[in-house]
């Protein structure tokens, strides 16, 4: 298959080795204003994949990511955030790397050159058609995911995915492709940095919008957030003064009754009436 893989094109920047460090960082922040711009061309197709995303999550699906080496790890990342962000189960947003989780530290050679793990990894969770899984690779070509989408599709499992390569085998074999050209990257074929970058944000959209519209969310605080540390705690009561009017001491009291925002609101509400 013939199709232009800019992620692996030659730099805009050459001699990077005898540039000074101010050069060096002023280039890189350079390219990686192109990145936001390049994310927006692909609002389009991110609405498509969040759109039947919500639907199956309302309806008790799950969100996966899957994806190898820096793009696994995003998905990892991103899953892992939910939770606490915006108080869901641990196994509504889940990410699966090549090569287990320690390829999350530790790179495991070959792992991404699979082409039957991938589905083994998603069987590992009964995956079904109440699902969505998103495969991420910045190529587009990584068999690992690419062999995982295909057997979803099969399976009738609805199927997006993450890439920076237009026409690549990837963005073929997605339902929903969401493809982000960010161009070559300031180290020749480094995609740890633009791509890397676009698909964080992605990611970001994606699972914050979903949670919107799962109700997660209330005005624009994370009502549903876990209070795991002194800061989270805080910022709690500092949303319940703000929300209900209420001194310190009162919204203190709610949390250490009530255990979290949401819950606070709604039974000092139910007091009030």
């Amino acid at each position: 298959m013939n199709f232009t893989k800019t992620t692996e094109q030659d730099s805009n920047y050459n001699h990077l080795d005898k540039m000074n460090i101010n050069e060096l960082l002023t280039n890189i922040n350079n390219e990686d204003k192109t990145v936001a711009e390049a994310v927006e061309k692909a609002i389009p197709n991110i609405e498509n994949l969040v759109t039947p995303a919500v639907s199956k999550l309302r309806d008790g699906g799950r969100l996966f990511y899957i994806g190898a080496g820096t793009s696994g790890r995003l998905g990892i990342l991103d899953a892992s955030e939910c939770p606490p962000t915006f108080g869901v189960p641990f196994d509504l947003v889940i990410g699966l790397i090549a090569g287990g989780d320690i390829a999350i530290r530790k790179a495991v050679e070959n792992a991404e050159d699979s082409k039957t793990q991938g589905w083994k990894d998603l069987q590992d969770y009964n995956i079904s058609d109440k699902d969505v899984v998103v495969g991420i690779a910045a190529s587009g070509t990584t068999p690992y995911v690419i062999s995982a989408l295909e057997k979803c599709n099969e399976k009738g499992i609805i199927t997006g995915c993450i890439t920076c390569n237009d026409a690549s085998p990837l963005a073929l074999t997605a339902k929903y492709p969401i493809v982000v050209v960010v161009g070559p990257e300031f180290v020749t074929g480094s995609s740890r940095m633009k791509a890397g970058t676009a698909q964080k944000m992605v990611l970001n959209m994606i699972t914050t919008t979903i949670m919107i519209q799962l109700g997660k969310v209330k005005g624009n605080k994370m009502v549903d957030m876990q209070l795991s540390n002194n800061k989270l705690v805080d910022r709690g009561h500092k949303m319940l003064m703000k929300e209900l009017n209420i001194e310190r001491p009162i919204a203190e009291t709610l949390i250490k009754k009530y255990g979290n925002v949401r819950n606070a609101i709604n039974n000092y509400l139910l007091e009030k009436e």
